[in-house]
């Protein structure tokens, strides 16, 4: 398995990083454990968890991937054997994750909970990474990134200065709770001021950037790609194959019995206009090549070389097998000059 560093940490995760959120709703912990067994022994060492999962957020499964990976560690006791990801919330109007149901904020007093409890649920005394899962100021990402509205960008109460969240982190890594901080549906201009906060103040430095990155999205090649360049902040892809759609299986309206989109009607960031013509030309274009799509989608997110580590998911183990045999698959010159062509028509319909 290639690895790669980890910002300036002097840390190399593995290319193919576990994605977990799936388990304590659609999957098992019994199927958590032998994900996390088959990931290990195929030479992953870089799993992510976030104290939001699993996936969708309810105050019922909260804490259920963190508490799931807890039980591997103290079953197995191996855990030296993995670099360990996981993530605190931003602003939120979800009430559940505080004991005096407090909505979400970076503020000291949540951040020492919610590192607090992750820790107690993960059975470790420490992370290797911990991410803002996003921020605590209002900006556009996830269902609705490209319409710009500048009331959009006014959040009620203040928002919580770049420095004092510095702070905060330097305190848990001075505890030795956590190694090393990273952001997670970040910009270009947030991840910059991170970074100028940092050297101006001697505070820890945010050694990577998790955000979508697929076929569909490819947002990251614009700004944050010449951050990767000039500062060492590597992107986390998440959503490779763009949960699930670019497998082809959620073509002309069908609904797998079982699959994400089918369980929850979560997919709307990938049902946007555009998006399903895109999905069939990449999905036409890996058949034509033999390649099975999904591989061809993770196997692209690795060939980047901004790509630090590509977060996989999966809800069966021959989904997982797939998605890390697809760190061996080399995309030829000629197949991704097509993927460029096609990238040249379709843009970024799922941002």
């Amino acid at each position: 398995m290639q690895r790669r560093p980890l910002g300036r940490t002097g840390l190399d995760v593995s290319l193919i990083c576990l994605g977990t959120m799936t388990w304590g709703q659609q999957n098992t912990e019994a199927e958590g454990h032998a994900q996390m067994d088959y990931a290990l022994d195929r030479g992953v060492n870089f799993f992510d968890t976030a104290e939001l999962y699993s996936i969708p957020p309810a105050a019922e499964t909260q804490g259920s991937t963190e508490c799931i990976i807890g039980s591997w560690f103290a079953s197995r006791k191996n855990r030296d054997k993995v670099i360990l990801a996981t993530k605190v919330i931003g602003r939120s109007d979800m009430t559940w994750f505080r004991k005096d149901g407090s909505k979400g904020r970076l503020i000291r007093s949540q951040m020492e909970e919610a590192l607090d409890s992750s820790l107690k649920r993960l059975q470790t005394d420490y992370v290797d990474l911990y991410q803002l899962h996003w921020p605590d100021r209002a900006m556009p990402w996830g269902s609705n990134p490209t319409r710009f509205n500048p009331a959009d960008y006014r959040t009620s109460g203040e928002e919580t200065p770049f420095h004092e969240v510095l702070e905060i982190l330097a305190g848990f890594i001075k505890a030795g709770k956590v190694r090393h901080v990273g952001l997670s549906n970040e910009s270009a201009w947030g991840t910059m001021r991170f970074l100028a906060e940092s050297e101006a103040k001697g505070l820890p430095r945010m050694q990577s950037i998790q955000n979508a990155y697929n076929l569909l999205n490819r947002t990251f090649e614009t700004a944050l790609a010449e951050i990767w360049l000039r500062e060492d902040v590597g992107l986390l892809a998440y959503s490779p194959i763009a949960q699930g759609y670019l497998s082809g299986k959620y073509l002309d309206g069908a609904r797998p019995a079982g699959a994400r989109s089918t369980l929850f009607n979560r997919g709307q960031r990938y049902e946007k206009p555009g998006a399903e013509a895109a999905v069939r030309d990449y999905v036409g274009l890996a058949r034509e090549y033999g390649l099975d799509p999904s591989v061809m989608a993770n196997a692209f997110v690795n060939s980047r070389p901004f790509v630090t580590s590509n977060i996989i998911g999966a809800t069966t183990m021959e989904q997982l097998k797939l998605a890390i045999d697809s760190e061996g698959v080399t995309l030829s010159p000629e197949l991704l000059g097509k993927i460029d062509l096609i990238h040249q028509l379709r843009g970024n319909p799922a941002p």
